[in-house]
C-alpha cells in the first residue's frame, strides 16, 4: 500500500529535482519510490478490471443496438 508519506516524498523529491537538483542516492530513492506507486496503480486497475461483470445482451431490448433479431 503507498502512504500518504510515500506520496509526499515523491512529490518531495520531484520539487527538489526541478529546483536544485537531486543527489545520486535521491535519484535512487526517487526511483524506488516510483516503481512502488506504479505497482500499486497498476495492481488497483487490475483488480478494478478483474472485478468487471459482462451482462449478456437481451435482444428484444429497446437500445439502439442493431442486433435485433
Amino acid at each position: 500500500m503507498i502512504s500518504r508519506e510515500m506520496i509526499d516524498r515523491i512529490n518531495e523529491l520531484s520539487k527538489k529535482s526541478r529546483e536544485a537538483g537531486l543527489t545520486e542516492e535521491e535519484k535512487q530513492e526517487q526511483q524506488e519510490l516510483r516503481s512502488k506507486y506504479i505497482e500499486y496503480i497498476k495492481g488497483q486497475v487490475k483488480h478494478q478490471l478483474d472485478s468487471i461483470k459482462f451482462a449478456e445482451h437481451k435482444h428484444d431490448c429497446s437500445c439502439v443496438c442493431k442486433c435485433k433479431k
